[in-house]
């Protein structure tokens, strides 16, 4: 007897198509989850997830000895130049106002001067030898030049990106592609915090009357490392964070019973789902409690006697000057916070250089050099590792009456943290437009390398799975420049 055919049976039934079709985005999905994220399918555990409290980092032990275990990086934002700071050049004197050889520029990159008549542009300032080492400064720094010995000025350092914004996304994380963890992210995530109380990443900023150029806040951003590596942006005047007070009315037990709910209830989700991002959120809500005590004592420049504030050149303790923000570095750095960036927004001279680079010069020259002493002098410069420079330097062709962004070669120096000082590491030609020796070029990621080697990081080695590839802080390139090293 033949059944009659149900149609709605035949709908809500598998049939041989639904089910290939069913099992073909079953398999699709697994052959893309297998590319995407092999450890899943051979079982692999997954990428650390930070746990609550102190983070002590993913690396177990340090690859190499430790000469630094903290950073100051004093960070000159708009790229001062080269040519009336560390790097002096008498030829190009001689050769002021003058056609600049074009076998130097020919095929090479430039900014705003592409396709202009160049024309050689010499010093402004003068230059003098400093220090038993004999290091050669600009009249413009007096004070730095008081620490010359202390200094290993580097002026064979280059970099790949010729306008702000991308340069100093290559100079804080290695690349010019946003959503990349910036190195001070890398270095907690690594190393880990040496206080419970403070973040273990702090930014401060302040800025020049000139030449100011915009700094954002995804320069110190954790990219795609959970977001508890984030660097935290103190404010230079007034509070240094915001809401760091309990609101009126709610005392010190309530606001303690608030946090202690609230992280039982992420706790809670935590059990269910593995989210960096939730733990994140309980060591934050604990971290802020802690702070409603740090940051007061922290920020209180009370204790600091009168010599002190004078060495830094600081007229009124937390101005919002670079003065106040470096001796705040120094405090941040005996209380145990990993990587501190000091931005100075002052040193963009496309016009009118020769007015307006002296006085970004005197708003960084004593304060930057007195935290160099101030360290050397409470037994901190040993193991803090200080940088001072900025995204790229200057052209020694003239535009106008300044200088357009030079990429070629441009001038650092480091102090303290294993580093040798009174060396001047790498040479430029006679103009100052390029580094002239291979054995002595430092690129930024070289930069990079060398500065988390310092920290006993072998940067090779310190990776994070994301998207199916293995990232790290140097990209693919990078080596160390052992001969800084004291």
């Amino acid at each position: 007897m033949q059944r009659e055919f149900d149609l709605a049976a035949f709908r809500s039934s598998v049939n041989r198509r639904t089910f290939l079709g069913r099992a073909a985005y079953g398999l699709g999905g697994l052959a893309l989850a297998g590319l995407l994220e092999p450890p899943l399918l051979r079982g692999a555990p997954p990428a650390p997830v930070p746990a609550a409290g102190k983070w002590t980092g993913v690396l177990a032990a340090p690859h190499f000895r430790v000469r630094a275990k903290r950073i100051i990086h004093l960070y000159m934002a708009g790229g001062p130049s080269h040519l009336e700071s560390f790097d002096f050049k008498p030829r190009l004197r001689e050769l002021h106002g003058q056609p600049f050889p074009e076998s130097f520029t020919k095929g090479q990159q430039l900014a705003q001067l592409q396709g202009a008549k160049l024309k050689a542009a010499g010093p402004f300032c003068e230059f003098a030898r400093h220090g038993a080492s004999g290091q050669e400064i600009s009249s413009l720094f007096p004070h730095i030049a008081g620490i010359a010995d202390d200094l290993c000025i580097v002026r064979s350092l280059h970099t790949e990106q010729i306008n702000h914004d991308p340069a100093h996304a290559f100079m804080n994380a290695g690349s010019q592609i946003k959503g990349r963890p910036s190195m001070g992210s890398w270095l907690l995530y690594g190393l880990g915090a040496e206080t419970e109380n403070l973040p273990g990443f702090v930014v401060l900023t302040s800025a020049g009357k000139s030449g100011l150029q915009p700094v954002s806040a995804r320069q110190w951003s954790s990219g795609f490392l959970p977001t508890r590596f984030e660097g935290i942006q103190f404010q230079s005047k007034g509070d240094a964070v915001h809401y760091v007070g309990n609101p009126p009315g709610v005392c010190q037990s309530t606001q303690r019973q608030v946090v202690e709910e609230i992280n039982r209830l992420n706790g809670m989700l935590a059990e269910e789902r593995i989210d960096p991002e939730i733990q994140t959120r309980i060591t934050q809500f604990e971290m802020a409690f802690r702070m409603q005590s740090s940051v007061p004592e922290l920020t209180d420049f009370a204790s600091e006697p009168k010599h002190i504030l004078d060495l830094y050149g600081i007229k009124q303790p937390g101005d919002g000057s670079f003065a106040s923000n470096c001796l705040m570095a120094r405090r941040l750095a005996e209380r145990g916070t990993r990587f501190i960036q000091v931005y100075h927004r002052a040193w963009d001279h496309h016009n009118n250089i020769a007015n307006d680079m002296p006085g970004a010069a005197r708003d960084v020259d004593q304060a930057s050099a007195a935290l160099v002493r101030d360290l050397k002098q409470r037994g901190l410069l040993d193991d803090t590792l200080v940088i001072w420079g900025g995204e790229f330097g200057r052209t020694p062709m003239g535009q106008g009456t300044g200088r357009d962004h030079h990429i070629q070669a441009f001038s650092i120096w480091l102090a303290g943290g294993g580093v040798r000082g009174g060396l001047t590491f790498g040479h430029t030609d006679e103009l100052g437009y390029r580094f002239v020796d291979d054995a002595e070029k430092m690129h930024v990621h070289d930069l990079h390398a060398t500065m988390m080697h310092l920290c006993g990081i072998d940067h090779t080695r310190l990776t994070y799975r994301y998207q199916g590839r293995d990232f790290r802080l140097t990209d693919i390139s990078g080596e160390v420049r052992p001969a800084i090293f004291a």
